[in-house]
């Protein structure tokens, strides 16, 4: 996750699409970028989580989730706007230190969403 072009990225607001590739239908759900934790040092993300149930559910046959990220406050590779997508494998968390960091920011979550990040791949 040390991609330079990424961080700026998210350093800017913007939406954060959460896709579960292998459920049938696939289940999609939106965030913000400034939700996100980064932990640059094991290459996970957390977010939030009010809702997601339909992301929890897909998990318990297939973690696999893709990402996009984006913001126009960047520059891309063909102008004005950045986009990535993050590919990774998903899991709740609801208590220990993450959890209980998040809560804090945000009084209205019920678990943080964790994603172990495979591969980021610049799309725009």
């Amino acid at each position: 996750m040390n991609n330079e072009k990424f961080l700026e990225v998210m350093q800017h607001e913007g939406p954060v699409t959460i896709v579960t590739i292998n459920a049938y239908p696939a289940s999609l759900v939106n965030t913000w970028i400034s939700y996100v934790k980064l932990d640059l040092d094991s290459d996970v993300l957390y977010i939030p989580a009010a809702g997601m149930h339909s992301i929890e559910q897909d998990f318990q046959t297939d973690a696999t989730v893709i990402l996009t990220v984006g913001t126009k406050e960047v520059l891309g590779t063909q102008g004005p706007g950045a986009g990535f997508h993050i590919y990774g494998q998903g899991s709740f968390i609801e208590s220990g230190q993450i959890f209980d960091e998040m809560k804090e920011k945000f009084p209205w979550i019920r678990k943080v969403l964790q994603i172990k990040v495979d591969k980021i791949e610049q799309k725009i």
